[in-house]
């Protein structure tokens, strides 16, 4: 897997986001001869750029998994360079897009006044699909979803084949049942109904994954200052993965505030925490650019 955009809610160029990364959610993941995007922000611009030059003109036979529809998770679409040739094929999958369909949503972005070119006029055959499902098959590729605490529609994915396995939450909370009661209350667009027994679930979701990408924007204090908000505290995070057994743990979503000192510190924070369970969990703040081989 190849980290794209890593930031969360707006992308953050500059000096202070130089070392992480200012894209926000993009990871390219390549398995079994296929190439699999997860998610489609401002870093998908770049992984375009990357596959033309890399492949040329050969075809492309993409799939795109979106989480949800957010802004920030489908904002790289009208500017990922391969669906202007029509060679290539891209087919994207996710659930319902805020309740008026995917498909809508998706193209409501390109629309004018908001973009020259609307989705249908680009070459490339385009296929978008909602899914129904909570598990399908990417040929051999298989692939689970469960429902994440984030307001609206949104699911993170697991991919597991030959023995190998990652899972991906970019936008996640993990309240206890007195915050999420508390949420609800807050006011209309909150967390999901039952996402304390959500958080509950994740554990066993993930549990031995190889490798664990999930939103981790907060530090405990900033937490308290935003339950409800549908974003990962960093030391709930680590201690999901301590329990799950995951082996592998990437800090995603990073906020548009925080500058690569603040990361860094939340990364040494997080891994503390883990050697005071005596866990071998591996702790790094996923940062654009990254390319990791995950054996099994």
């Amino acid at each position: 897997m190849k980290f794209w955009g890593v930031r969360g809610s707006i992308p953050t160029p500059g000096a202070t986001t130089l070392h992480y990364g200012g894209n926000t959610s993009c990871i390219e993941v390549r398995a079994a001869g296929q190439i699999i995007i997860l998610d489609a922000g401002t870093g998908l611009r770049l992984l375009g750029r990357e596959l033309l030059a890399e492949f040329g003109d050969q075809p492309l036979d993409l799939t795109l998994l979106l989480t949800h529809t957010h802004w920030d998770h489908i904002q790289g679409l009208p500017f990922f360079l391969p669906v202007y040739q029509p060679r290539n094929q891209l087919r994207i999958l996710g659930y319902e897009g805020a309740r008026v369909g995917l498909e809508t949503v998706l193209s409501s972005q390109m629309e004018s006044p908001f973009f020259p070119i609307g989705l249908n006029e680009v070459p490339a055959n385009i296929r978008i699909e909602e899914l129904k499902d909570s598990a399908f098959n990417l040929k051999s590729i298989a692939v689970r979803a469960h429902a994440a605490c984030h307001p609206g529609i949104c699911v993170g994915y697991r991919l597991s084949v030959a023995g190998r396995s990652l899972a991906f939450f970019p936008d996640n909370e993990l309240p206890t049942a007195e915050e999420a009661a508390q949420a609800g209350s807050l006011a209309a667009r909150r967390l999901p109904a039952g996402a304390n027994q959500i958080a509950k679930s994740l554990a066993e979701f993930v549990h031995g994954v190889d490798a664990l990408i999930i939103d981790s924007q907060y530090d405990s204090k900033e937490y308290e200052e935003h339950i409800g908000w549908g974003h990962g505290c960093v030391d709930r995070v680590v201690s999901l993965a301590v329990d799950a057994q995951v082996k592998q743990l990437y800090l995603f979503h990073h906020d548009p505030n925080h500058d690569d000192a603040t990361i860094d510190r939340m990364v040494a924070h997080a891994r503390k925490l883990a050697a005071a369970r005596s866990s071998r969990l591996q702790v790094q703040a996923a940062r654009e650019g990254l390319s990791v081989e995950i054996s099994g």
